[in-house]
């Protein structure tokens, strides 16, 4: 089967949290590295998604050793976002507005692992 790999470098503003991880990670860049495989049978070429790896600096010992973590996709991006949020809000200096910290409470007992009822 057919596979590849792509790395980006994604942007924490503020120190964060990633399930099944127990510290706080800093702020800064960290990189991704995603890899896919091919979906074959199709007419056309695409592929899906079968792991997402988070590089970290290593916990002790020299600073060029890292240490590697499989994650959750759409928990990157939904960690991502709430840094945005969060920064936008230290930007501006101003409080969020009720919504949005309705919604972001949601986004953390979702992480949690808790579901939304809706109302």
């Amino acid at each position: 089967m057919k596979t590849r790999t792509s790395e980006k470098t994604v942007t924490f503003r503020r120190p964060f949290v990633l399930a099944g991880l127990d510290e706080i990670l800093p702020a800064g860049a960290y990189s991704v590295e995603t890899e896919e495989e091919l979906i074959e049978g199709l007419s056309y070429e695409a592929y899906r998604r079968t792991a997402t790896v988070l590089h970290l600096p290593a916990r002790s010992g020299p600073s060029h050793l890292t240490r590697a973590m499989t994650i959750d996709s759409e928990e990157l991006d939904a960690a991502l976002a709430r840094d945005q949020v969060s920064a936008e809000v230290s930007a501006s200096g101003s409080q969020p507005r009720q919504e949005e910290t309705d919604l972001r409470a949601v986004d953390r007992a979702e992480d949690e692992g808790m579901t939304a009822r809706p109302l």
